[in-house]
């Protein structure tokens, strides 16, 4: 197999290529197993890739870094309908994403809420008492 060196075609080994995104070499073979990545090419016999796929494992670990799911990363980067661009895609989820967090923040904060007014509820502090006395 003639390898091309030139400069975005440069081949990487597993563990060069997971040096530079930070990851273990155990999580690029397991984004490959489920589809994430594409298989690897063979350059006898170890796994190769090309300097392309470090983008895709930029995009992965922005994804990821917005609390995005695995299955929510594989339909980002798998387009269900023919001529759907990625960012098209990616608009889609982070709105829906959003959306999630909004909900997440609103319940974080009525949490918060019932917790400062126990910490201030005079009856509380007596309820806790007396079930306190009654053991």
């Amino acid at each position: 197999m003639q390898q091309d060196k030139s400069p975005s075609n440069e081949w990487l080994t597993i563990g060069e290529v997971a040096a530079m995104v930070g990851l273990q070499t155990s999580t690029l073979l397991y984004y490959e197993s489920i589809g994430l990545l594409p298989r690897a090419q063979r350059v006898s016999g170890k796994r190769r890739y090309t300097t392309a796929i470090l983008p895709l494992l930029a995009v992965i670990q922005m994804a990821k870094e917005a609390s995005f799911s695995l299955p929510e990363i594989q339909a980002l980067l798998h387009a269900r309908n023919e001529g759907e661009a990625l960012s098209q895609r990616w608009q889609t989820l982070a709105a829906a994403k959003i959306s999630e967090l909004d909900g997440i923040i609103n319940r974080a904060q009525e949490m918060k809420a019932l917790l400062e007014e126990a910490l201030n509820s005079d009856a509380l502090q007596f309820e806790l008492d007396q079930v306190e006395a009654g053991k």
